[in-house]
């Protein structure tokens, strides 16, 4: 009886915790920017303020934190990718349908990240913000290469020497090339598989455990830099927020809609009124695995899709497909960029749709890998991650906005790929609720 009794409430209190780290980050940003405000408008020059409290408390404890934050990108990403990739190659089974589904998910996750990179540039959200001033590390703007050289590099010479420099874009093509090799081997290289199963939980639990100390990191790293530019970040974050939820309506309701009517003449307006109960709990929820049951549901008995088809494309896109997390980073980028005055170049934009687009295959699992593969794409580009602490607060609230995006994305590609094998009815789509 008395276990009964204890159980629920060591539920509630875990639940609790993991609601919370949401919270505590957002409030870790709001107290880190008062403080920082405090510091830059009342707190005169000096060896207290500037050396023991600037220079010294925040940033070791913020910097310590990225640190942590770098230690996680290459072997996080390195499994996760490969973990990703061997699950794909499973759906060869399913033919046309994995194919069609994986090649829509890419694509659209490009379209994403492309998008993101042009409302930045147009809306400028960095300008105004000079990070020069709190940068604590020289970064050397990207070499202007041809895009033959630019291409070859994808390719690792040595993938030892590729993990052992972060070098991103060799990383993943690599990762792919382990993980389609491992599906194709099946159970002669079973024990290899489980190994970089067991190898990815560890990384996921890692990031678990490292992203509990997010918010002192962002306290301490957002205090260091209002305490140096005071109200003169304010409205480049504004104009950083406008950004990433102009572009997430750009691909929600404008490419998503342009897609599902080119591919299947379907009614768009009709499409989003019966969907939208779907949107609403992937946004209140924050959370695409959450919502896979409910997605399921309404595209079978609303949508007219037939479950065999929704079965596997929808949790193939709560782990693949990630637009809404792709259009963030893309802002990010451009916003950092300008915020440190450094100039990407055409080359340097490819890189981030590159990036952006094959990470996303192995960014699921918990809501933090996101910011885990931000720094990734910044580490691709050669931006300074410190710039990602800026942002890290305000983009708790993104997620929500971000979560309903990516399951539309889903949803969209799932009536697409029914429509075309000919397993949607078109006589449930069209009947009135």
């Amino acid at each position: 009886m008395g276990n009964s009794n204890m159980d629920p409430m060591d539920t509630g209190v875990k639940k609790k915790k993991k609601m919370g780290l949401t919270t505590k980050i957002f409030i870790g940003l709001i107290g880190g920017l008062i403080l920082g405000v405090v510091f830059n408008l009342f707190i005169p020059h000096g060896y207290v303020r500037d050396t023991i409290f600037v220079e010294g408390i925040f940033y070791v404890v913020g910097n310590g934190f990225i640190r942590l934050m770098k230690m996680l990108v290459v072997p996080l990403v390195f499994c996760s990718l490969v973990c990703g990739a061997a699950s794909i190659g499973d759906t060869k089974a399913l033919g046309k349908v994995g194919g069609k589904t994986i090649m829509f998910y890419l694509f659209t996750t490009a379209v994403a990240v492309t998008i993101a990179i042009c409302v930045a540039t147009l809306i400028r959200p960095g300008i105004g913000l000079d990070m020069s001033s709190i940068q604590t590390q020289e970064v050397m703007t990207a070499e202007s290469t041809s895009v033959v050289d630019t291409i070859l590099d994808i390719i690792p010479e040595n993938p030892i020497h590729s993990l052992a420099e972060g070098t991103m874009l060799q990383i993943i093509l690599f990762a792919l090339v382990v993980g389609v090799l491992l599906a194709k081997m099946g159970e002669r290289a079973e024990l290899i598989n489980n190994l970089f199963q067991q190898l990815n939980e560890l990384m996921m639990e890692m990031t678990n455990l490292i992203m509990n100390l997010a918010p002192i990191g962002v306290f301490c790293m957002i205090a260091r830099t209002f305490a140096n530019l005071g109200f003169d970040a304010f409205v480049p974050l504004l104009k950083y927020m406008f950004s990433v939820v102009l572009g997430l309506a750009i691909q929600c309701f404008i490419i998503y809609m342009i897609l599902l009517f080119v591919f299947t003449r379907l009614n768009p307006v009709k499409f989003l009124k019966k969907f939208f109960p779907v949107m609403a709990f992937a946004f209140s929820t924050s959370t695409s695995n959450a919502t896979i049951p409910l997605n399921i549901e309404t595209l079978e008995e609303k949508i007219g899709v037939s479950r065999k088809i929704a079965s596997f494309t929808i949790p193939l896109g709560a782990t693949i497909n990630m637009d809404g997390t792709s259009i963030m980073q893309g802002v990010a980028v451009v916003f950092a960029a300008q915020a440190y005055g450094m100039n990407l170049g055409l080359q340097g934009y490819l890189t981030v749709i590159a990036t952006a687009t094959l990470a996303s295959i192995g960014t699921a699992g918990i809501p933090s890998v996101g910011l885990v593969t931000l720094s990734m794409v910044f580490t691709a580009v050669g931006l300074p991650v410190e710039g990602i602490m800026l942002i890290m607060g305000i983009d708790r609230i993104l997620d929500m906005l971000r979560t309903a995006v990516n399951i539309t994305g889903d949803a969209v590609c799932t009536t697409i790929v029914a429509y075309q094998n000919k397993d949607l009815d078109v006589d449930v789509f069209n009947k009135m609720d």
